[in-house]
């Protein structure tokens, strides 16, 4: 492939995205549930600087978000920055620091078997829960809150989108109003990552009725802020939680506002002249740019988010199979097809140009962290992958550029080779990848087409319908990350039994429906022994079976990078939180 087209292709591209940046205001504002508040004038890239003190001596803190969050429940939401936004309400009973420490939150201690709150066994633990805790709403914050959350996350009618871990507590008993007794049906090594979150009893509903509960618009927590108004297209807004957990001094600001916004690029130029105060989630290709800006902090940190290419292995016609092996994708379900693709990615070729080199290359789940896997970078070879498309039966026979199937294993003869590749809509670095990947694919026979959607809707609830969830798709490209503990990452994505289906109210994260028994049966062992040893080595066996079989294609690794203006204070990164960035929210403040 000629990489002066490449480049040349490149810098047009983000030209035109400038220019379409330079002229536009916000989206339109997307239809959402009434609980999130009346619409409001779409945000612009105009306009003066916010004060960071209102005339009545309030601490105003504006945070810039380019993705808006479909909902905030915890058991629903699959978006990162559903996570971030949901951190300044929601609590957990522990918590995870920057350093990849646990640390107790709304339980007194974090259990282990030093301390006496964890059996021998580790099938019994006992959270000892502070007191005089209550929600935002005044209501006490006890046990049977944490028994609820269990409650809901089992419920078959629930819906809940992830259950692993909960899936192995047999039972929870509350002593008295501050003592609750998990007891496990088998020994689960990542026990202190179930609950990170807790639901109240109160302020939500029937557990059955989960999807529809005005709480995942509208959430009472214990954190340091509650939700004020949430507009949609426009802004979500934050007010200190008198309630909090008995610290009159924290929060230190009085309001939060989470500003939509079109863009990343966008982002930049309001954090520039001042007009938001938090700019989340930058690349590497970002830093140089505000690296000597005296009022710009760039924070950051290595990640453990990998970039990559999720691709669906089952028949994008159906809704949500779970018979993938004998509903195939017509042109992925051919492993031949997919170590193709992969061969023709130049993976470095993309780091280099659109990242400065700053990163490095994709080549598995686990990059950071006591138990990342060992894998060789894949070879860029677009000769071997013509030759397996050959091979496959992909021929272009009418000359158009094109390959077509003539006797491949699934599709209907004549079938042109052509896949659709969707990402989110609204950022640069990932519409230049796919410029870039569209031109790779090209050169080897196979078109993919480019259909990209607001994050909201690529990361949507199994209710709402989200085609990801469903299983409608070809190609989907974003970053996704482990926790400290990898094992809720590796089961949800990876484990043949957690393909969201009907059956399974849309459980799980296996979006490309991919059955692999040795991979499953690693992930399984690693979550039933208490040895890290031998937890990483059956890591190592899932990493290698989706290095083999490519469910996802690594791209490239991704460090953690906000802006903030140099008068914010008291933030830092922090890339093991499940709350993201604002994991210490009742910590910042603002000059």
């Amino acid at each position: 492939m000629n990489k002066v087209n490449i480049r040349l292709l490149v810098a047009a591209a983000a030209t035109l995205l400038l220019l379409v940046l330079a002229g536009c205001s916000a989206p339109a504002q997307q239809a959402a549930p009434a609980e999130q508040g009346e619409q409001a004038a779409p945000a612009s890239a105009e306009g003066s600087a916010p004060a960071a003190q209102t005339a009545s001596g309030e601490k105003v803190l504006i945070l810039g978000l380019y993705q808006e969050p479909e909902l905030l429940n915890p058991l629903i939401r699959t978006q990162t920055a559903a996570n971030l936004v949901a951190g300044f309400v929601e609590e957990g009973l522990v918590d995870v620091d920057p350093d990849g420490e646990y640390y107790p939150v709304l339980a007194k201690e974090v259990p282990s078997v030093e301390n006496g709150l964890v059996s021998e066994d580790g099938l019994t633990v006992r959270y000892n829960l502070l007191e005089d805790v209550v929600w935002s709403d005044g209501e006490p914050f006890t046990c049977d809150d944490v028994l609820f959350t269990w409650e809901v996350a089992v419920n078959p009618d629930s819906g809940a989108v992830n259950t692993t871990g909960f899936d192995k507590i047999a039972s929870i008993t509350c002593e008295d109003d501050h003592t609750a007794v998990v007891q496990f049906s088998e020994f689960y090594a990542p026990f202190k990552d179930i609950f990170t979150f807790v639901l109240p009893r109160h302020a939500t509903g029937d557990p059955a009725q989960m999807q529809e509960w005005e709480f995942n618009w509208n959430p009472i927590g214990t954190g340091p802020f509650k939700l004020e108004s949430w507009t949609s297209g426009d802004s979500l807004v934050f007010v200190a939680n008198e309630n909090y957990r008995g610290q009159p001094d924290k929060p230190h600001l009085d309001k939060l506002i989470v500003r939509i916004i079109p863009s990343r690029e966008v982002g930049k130029a309001l954090i520039t002249s001042g007009e938001i105060h938090f700019l989340w989630d930058l690349t590497e290709a970002d830093v140089p740019e505000f690296r000597d800006n005296p009022d710009i902090t760039v924070n950051s940190a290595p990640g453990p988010g990998t970039e990559r290419l999720v691709l669906n292995l089952a028949d994008p016609t159906l809704d949500a199979t779970d018979d993938p092996l004998n509903n195939p994708h017509p042109l992925l379900g051919d492993l031949r097809v997919r170590q193709a693709i992969q061969y023709g990615i130049d993976k470095q070729f993309i780091v280099d140009e659109l990242l400065y080199g700053a990163t490095t290359v994709g080549v598995s789940e686990l990059s950071l962290g006591w138990a990342k896997c060992d894998i060789p970078p894949s070879e860029y070879n677009p000769d071997k992958a013509r030759a397996l498309l050959e091979e496959a039966g992909f021929i272009d026979q009418d000359g158009d550029g094109i390959r077509e199937c003539h006797g491949c294993l699934y599709a209907e003869e004549g079938t042109p080779l052509r896949l659709k590749y969707q990402t989110t809509s609204g950022n640069q670095l990932r519409e230049e990848s796919q410029q870039l990947i569209l031109e790779m694919m090209a050169d080897i026979g196979i078109e993919f087409y480019i259909e990209n959607v607001p994050s909201s809707e690529l990361f949507g609830s199994w209710a709402s319908g989200a085609f990801r969830k469903h299983g409608q798709f070809d190609v989907l490209m974003y970053t996704t990350s482990d926790s400290i503990d990898p094992h809720s990452q590796m089961d949800g994505y990876f484990h043949k039994d957690k393909m969201p289906t009907e059956a399974n109210g849309g459980n799980g994260f296996n979006y490309s429906r991919w059955v692999n028994d040795i991979a499953s049966e690693a992930i399984d062992r690693a979550g039933a022994s208490p040895d890290p040893a031998v937890r990483k080595e059956n890591y190592q066996i899932a990493c290698e079976q989706i290095a083999a079989e490519l469910p996802h294609i690594y791209l490239y690794d991704r460090a953690e990078i906000h802006l903030t203006r140099s008068n914010v204070k008291g933030y830092q990164v922090n890339v093991w939180s499940p709350h993201d960035q604002s994991w210490n929210a009742a910590d910042w403040d603002i000059e």
